[in-house]
């Protein structure tokens, strides 16, 4: 068995079962389309170089002059404490994502006596990371008043006045955006946002999992994992809300997307591909749009999911041909509904993490809230291997990641054989990290599972084995799979000044698993996976096809 611990390059090279679908809730799935045609892009068109599709205008936007000036560093009061709550500069916007033309409202709280917001697309930019696109006018600080928890469902939401807007000019292409808060007193605050083309016919769309951002955001003391006075999971919130800021712990107001979703950014358009941009907010209101793709990325950590996300958009494109990459981990684990706030649609996220306990249980089980293998409420049980092919398993991991079939596709141009490890030297952190996933033969899913990494873990669950998969469903698309949460925040290989400012350390495996992303891409680009890679089911070398389930056993 081989060690790789070393980066071996980031080029690109470029059977079948369907998912099970038992009861009558899920719809018979149509018949495949063929892949759409892509309209070129503003700036230029679209080609294949090296496997990959590259689309002009993403080169050309980051040839444009890039800038450091957008990170945000801890200042000396602030290194190495958590900064007290309400912070002295915090905000949010009032959507997740916008279209050209629209304006943008942004709530500040603050003590600082005059603010400014400066606007950055998020990129490579010749490794500076970012380019200024805008900048408000300053504008007056206040101290905007602090909510209350509604009661019994623990919610905070904030009622403030509007501080600023700014209209999404023709300037800002689509793409993952951060606006960072300057205060006249040096503070300063991440606000994240998302401008999307709903006319896009790009190969792949990125999207961010603002649902998942939300679920964990701790601020006002309240998040779908806790609350006050204890901080227990009896105490947590059931409806938490976006009309809030994302805590300055938590990546200085950027939430999840600086380590969970920005290095594959930064990857995808250093390579200038084929992209746009939106969150899975957007998947759910508008999911048919998802057919003027070949390939929706699902990032690092991609929980929460609504009916509406899961079965009208990922389930229901799959089967028409459009390829699924899942480069997390507890991807689909929860089922959520979104409510409206007084700021517009979709801006509560319910999650009684009970499907039971859900009030609309009685009256419409299919849209309960909670986990999606649930057995609580009769009728209810969606295990998400029925979508990603594998299933969470638990948390806690640090381990190499091991290599099941180096013959496959997805290993070209690595260097990879059978039982070779990606390994990080001195027991340091690992690829397989945090939560991960494996695969249940007894649970409902695809028979015609490829196993690609099979990872033996020391976890909160036990000994397991995390297990990176591949599948293809008919004659529609495929779903790939990492299996470990950690896969985006490996892939960091920024330029030196940009990772020592953002603190990242570049993984020495970070070169192999761009070639496999890329190679990933590079294929789910060109069309329904199951046409040029159908899988051949491989599982029965690692499980017995009458292993019992294990229990997941997730995080407090």
């Amino acid at each position: 068995m081989r060690v790789l611990g070393a980066a071996t390059g980031s080029a690109a090279v470029a059977g079948v079962v369907g998912i099970s679908a038992s009861g009558t809730h899920r719809p018979a799935a149509p018949p495949p389309r063929p892949a759409p045609r892509r309209r070129p892009k503003p700036g230029g068109g679209v080609h294949e170089v090296d496997g990959l599709p590259v689309a002009d205008w993403v080169v050309e936007e980051n040839r444009r002059t890039g800038t450091l000036s957008w990170v945000v560093h801890p200042r000396p009061s602030q290194a190495g404490a958590l900064p007290p709550w309400p912070a002295d500069l915090e905000g949010f916007a009032d959507r997740v994502s916008y279209a050209r033309g629209e304006e943008v409202g942004l709530y500040v709280s603050t003590v600082a006596s005059r603010v400014r917001a400066e606007v950055y697309r998020m990129g490579y930019y010749q490794g500076h990371g970012a380019r200024l696109v805008a900048t408000s006018p300053e504008f007056a600080g206040r101290r905007q008043p602090a909510p209350a928890p509604v009661p019994g469902l623990n919610t905070i939401e904030c009622r403030w006045h509007r501080s600023v807007a700014l209209t999404v000019g023709a300037d800002w292409l689509p793409g993952a955006y951060l606006v960072k808060l300057v205060g006249s007193g040096g503070q300063r605050h991440y606000v994240p946002l998302t401008v999307r083309d709903d006319a896009s016919t790009a190969a792949i769309v990125v999207q961010s999992s603002v649902t998942t951002w939300q679920a964990y955001n701790l601020w006002g003391g309240y998040s779908l994992y806790g609350g006050a006075p204890s901080g227990a999971l009896a105490d947590r919130a059931r409806v938490v809300s976006f009309d809030r800021p994302y805590r300055n712990p938590d990546a200085n107001g950027s939430a999840d997307f600086l380590g969970n979703e920005y290095p594959f950014v930064y990857l995808a358009e250093r390579h200038g591909l084929d992209v746009t941009y939106w969150t899975d907010l957007d998947l759910h209101a508008r999911p048919g749009l998802l057919a003027n793709h070949r390939c929706l990325v699902s990032l690092g950590h991609d929980e929460y999911w609504s009916w509406q996300m899961r079965f009208d958009g990922a389930a229901d494109h799959l089967a028409r041909g459009c390829n699924l990459a899942f480069l997390g981990a507890n991807a689909c684990y929860r089922q959520i509904r979104l409510e409206p706030s007084p700021l517009g649609e979709d801006r509560r996220v319910v999650c009684y993490k009970d499907a039971a306990a859900d009030p609309i249980g009685r009256t419409d089980p299919r849209l309960a809230t909670g986990a999606s293998w649930s057995t609580d409420l009769p009728g209810y049980d969606y295990p998400e291997s029925e979508l990603v092919g594998v299933m969470y398993q638990a948390f806690g991991a640090n381990a190499p990641f091991v290599v099941a079939d180096g013959s496959s596709w997805v290993f070209a141009g690595t260097g990879l054989r059978d039982r070779d490890r990606l390994a990080v030297a001195g027991g340091g952190r690992q690829l397989v990290g945090s939560e991960f996933d494996g695969f249940e033969p007894s649970l409902p899913g695809p028979r015609n599972v490829e196993i690609l990494g099979h990872s033996p873990v020391s976890s909160a669950g036990g000994n397991l084995h995390s297990d990176a998969s591949y599948y293809t469903h008919g004659s529609g698309g495929g779903v790939f799979a990492t299996g470990t949460a950690s896969w985006v925040q490996m892939l960091w290989d920024g330029a030196p000044a940009l990772a020592n400012a953002l603190s990242f350390g570049v993984a020495p495996i970070a070169g192999p698993l761009a070639r496999i992303t890329l190679n990933v891409l590079g294929a789910f680009a060109r069309g329904p996976a199951s046409l040029q890679h159908p899988s051949v089911a491989n599982w029965q070398r690692f499980y017995a096809a009458n292993a019992a389930a294990v229990p997941s056993i997730d995080a407090p």
